[in-house]
């Protein structure tokens, strides 16, 4: 697939549902419940510098917790890779960590912290850091054999052994995981917003919804999805980027 045929068949989709978006609305569909294309876009541009602001808010949220929450992944991985015995006691903690549904933490959270920044980067952090725990953590101990052998043989010691074989080996699992997190960073901070906040898209969404402006909704989802594809994108390309050697069997299609 060359570059032109996937950037065309993105805006190929996105037009497809317009099209279909603003055929269901022919049917009857009272605009309080499903507004037209062009209603949103009004909406979109006449709120622009507003939506701009909260759409700033959502996006640091977002960047600070996907930051958070990979740190948090990539040192939790390293330690039950080195630690046998704290293996032992912090899977079980991460298991009970995503067994709590996100919904049930979030008042908690803007309780504790307040309805500013910080509970929404932390809800996106307990979101994110699992995916990348797991993948990276499973690449860890799941390095060739061989190749520790041989590291052995080289005379390579811990550091050189972990840092020329194992994190090499565990950068592909680790770039699942990391796209992974990347499509699910959003999740958290909208809930936190919805839960309790001043500004955001949630915010946006959750007073536009409680004032039947179902237009103004709709446009804050629209940013949302857009910056959520968005983001996807550039991690995919960043690990593709970083995994030069790792052969993509899509493009041989």
């Amino acid at each position: 697939m060359n570059r032109l045929q996937r950037g065309v068949r993105p805006l190929i989709i996105f037009v497809g549902l317009l099209l279909i978006w603003y055929a269901v609305t022919l049917t009857g569909i009272p605009s309080y419940m499903l507004p037209t294309p062009f209603a949103v876009a009004k909406a979109l541009w006449s709120g622009r510098e507003s939506l701009s602001h909260h759409f700033l808010v959502t996006l640091s949220e977002i960047a600070l917790g996907l930051l958070c929450g990979l740190a948090l992944g990539m040192v939790l991985a390293l330690t039950m890779m080195f630690s046998p015995r704290l293996q032992q006691w912090l899977m079980p903690v991460l298991i009970i960590s995503q067994a709590i549904p996100v919904f049930a933490l979030a008042p908690l959270l803007v309780l504790w912290l307040g309805f500013g920044m910080a509970s929404k980067i932390v809800m996106a952090t307990l979101i994110i850091f699992f995916p990348v725990t797991a993948s990276f953590f499973d690449g860890l101990r799941r390095t060739e054999p061989g190749w520790l052998e041989l590291a052995k043989t080289m005379n390579a010691d811990g550091l050189a052994e972990l840092r020329h074989v194992r994190l090499m080996a565990a950068l592909p699992s680790f770039g699942s995981g990391l796209r992974v997190a990347a499509a699910v960073a959003p999740i958290g901070a909208i809930i936190g917003e919805w839960v309790g906040s001043s500004s955001g898209l949630g915010y946006v969404m959750l007073n536009a919804n409680a004032r039947v402006q179902t237009e103004v909704c709709f446009a804050a989802l629209f940013l949302l999805a857009l910056m959520a594809v968005v983001l996807v994108q550039l991690v995919d390309i960043s690990v593709r980027k970083l995994l030069y050697w790792v052969p993509d069997s899509s493009n041989t299609h």
